[in-house]
């Protein structure tokens, strides 16, 4: 039986389902879901990460943490994590990286939130060395100094979408069709507490995308980070407030309908950075200036290592190079889309190439 048609048959019994509802099942359904699945990352996957465009990505980031673990007196032991990792690409140049900074690997535990059991053994393969923990959720994150990377993970988050009508909102829900296909249509029109600040920017016919996943979990993480020290490094695609239907598939590269294949296409939505910022703030937590990545890669010296691995380059792998750095900066690519946002603790500076 395919994801379709199961989801179809649940349909049949309890009615249409919400898009958050339809995203979980096709990402982690765990017989059918994407990640259940499917090799998503890399040029033979459906999408490519920066960390798999290039070593320099990781590097920069690791040496951000350690940086911040130095300034905040090098407290031992430590967490260190990552939410989705993928790979583990990243963890590991992380760790590569740091490996000059006195005492700071010695001190860190590695911690890994991932749901997929697939993705959790290939990550023990490239991370074989560091003894790293597996978690399902961020309240198993241990009560102690916590340095954390979360890049493109809160994309993947389901998503609720509603849509405005005066002061109420109907919520985008997913039904079948006549001819048995899946199809969007609208809830009935409900006030929205959740939603409230937005009738400010809003009018009628607008549609936002709601996360309810991601204020507890930056809560979990801020307010380890509040009473404990740390830092955590937010990298995603989106901006400061959402608006609009940015809800995506892909598939080998390419966008596909988000309702023709389900389990078949990974599913992304834009990143709310209001919503991570404020549940920051309730757990005490101070936040960056949110920053594009082109600029916090720069400011960390992305350029002055390209050219240093440069030198030892020719031919494609210096043309690899030199696209890999553009691809990751330049506003027209990843520089622009792609934005950074630092958590510290209140006393604390925020992780270099953020400002506060």
């Amino acid at each position: 039986m395919t994801l379709k048609r199961v989801l179809l048959e649940r349909i049949a019994h309890s009615g249409p389902m919400t898009v958050a509802d339809y995203m979980q099942d096709c990402l982690l359904h765990p017989e059918h879901g994407y990640y259940a699945k499917h090799e998503p990352f890399g040029a033979k996957g459906d999408f490519i990460t920066a960390p798999e465009i290039s070593q320099m990505f990781g590097e920069l980031l690791g040496l951000s943490l350690a940086q911040s673990w130095l300034d905040q007196g090098r407290p031992t032991p430590f967490t260190l994590a990552e939410l989705g990792p993928g790979r583990g690409t990243l963890m590991a140049d992380m760790l590569r990286a740091t490996r000059g900074v006195s005492g700071f690997l010695e001190a860190a535990q590695i911690v890994l939130l991932e749901a997929s059991p697939r993705l959790r053994e290939v990550q023990a393969k490239a991370l074989a060395d560091f003894a790293p923990k597996w978690i399902n959720d961020t309240s198993e994150l241990p009560d102690r100094p916590l340095f954390l990377v979360a890049n493109e993970f809160f994309d993947a988050l389901p998503i609720r979408q509603f849509l405005r009508s005066g002061t109420g909102w109907s919520e985008r829900m997913i039904g079948a069709s006549d001819s048995d296909d899946l199809m969007f249509g609208l809830g009935t029109e409900t006030p929205q507490p959740a939603l409230e600040h937005r009738l400010g920017d809003t009018k009628d016919g607008d549609l936002v995308e709601l996360c309810e996943a991601a204020p507890r979990i930056i809560q979990d993480i801020a307010t380890r980070i509040a009473q404990h020290g740390g830092a955590a490094l937010v990298i995603d695609y989106g901006d400061w407030r959402s608006l609009g239907d940015t809800l995506q598939a892909l598939q080998a590269h390419a966008p596909v309908d988000l309702l023709d294949d389900p389990g078949r296409a990974d599913l992304t939505a834009h990143v709310d950075f209001e919503v991570i910022a404020g549940s920051a703030a309730i757990a005490k937590c101070r936040h960056s200036r949110l920053t594009p990545q082109g600029v916090f890669l720069e400011r960390l010296g992305i350029t002055a290592r390209a050219q240093s691995l440069a030198k030892e380059l020719g031919g494609a792998q210096l043309d690899a190079l030199i696209s890999a750095h553009r691809r990751l900066t330049h506003p027209e690519e990843m520089g622009n889309l792609f934005k950074v946002l630092g958590l510290f603790p209140p006393q604390a500076t925020p992780p270099p190439g953020l400002e506060p």
